[in-house]
């Protein structure tokens, strides 16, 4: 489950991460000739997409000024050569680590590359949280509080989902197999 959830993350952070790339590109080649885009991806309306909601989830609800998104997407925007090495080199072990699941085993070899991804895990997370704290200080201080409430109900329902499907499949364990029919 925690590998799906990463590898989800990883994934919704280097959508995010080549659409502002893409759509700042944009905007700069339209800016002389139209008017600007709104200031959050028109499919997500709390905008900066979710991004794995440790990096740019940063929601509606606090009235981001177009000068905050800006900010944050330029963060995004000169961050991206540093997350994105390092999401390749994670995606890159894990296709090591999947050839060995489906071909001849090698647990040398497995633990190396799974030593290699856990050191990548490190370095993104350090890099993550760095980020996120840069982009956390563009919001003013009434922002800022009203996300750290935000973060909280979020963790809060996070740790109520686990905890209910924990007790869902706690039963599933416990009982016993069922006897053959005769």
């Amino acid at each position: 489950m925690n590998s799906f959830r990463f590898r989800f993350l990883a994934a919704a952070l280097a959508v995010l991460l080549g659409t502002v790339i893409a759509k700042s590109q944009t905007t700069d080649a339209q800016s002389s000739a139209a008017p600007a885009p709104p200031a959050h991806h028109a499919m997500h309306r709390h905008g900066f997409h979710h991004a794995g909601y440790g990096m740019g989830y940063f929601p509606r609800s606090l009235n981001l000024t177009d000068a905050q998104h800006e900010q944050l997407r330029g963060i995004l925007q000169k961050e991206r050569p540093t997350l994105k090495p390092l999401m390749q080199q994670l995606h890159q072990t894990q296709q090591q680590i999947h050839q060995f699941e489906e071909g001849s085993y090698d647990e040398t070899k497995v633990r190396a590359l799974a030593s290699q991804e856990a050191q990548t895990r490190i370095e993104l997370t350090v890099q993550q949280a760095r980020i996120h704290n840069e982009m956390f200080q563009v919001l003013t201080p009434e922002q800022q509080t009203q996300m750290k409430e935000i973060e909280a109900r979020r963790a809060a329902r996070m740790q109520q989902r686990a905890n209910h499907a924990s007790e869902n499949q706690a039963p599933a364990a416990n009982q016993a197999p069922a006897a053959p029919e005769q």
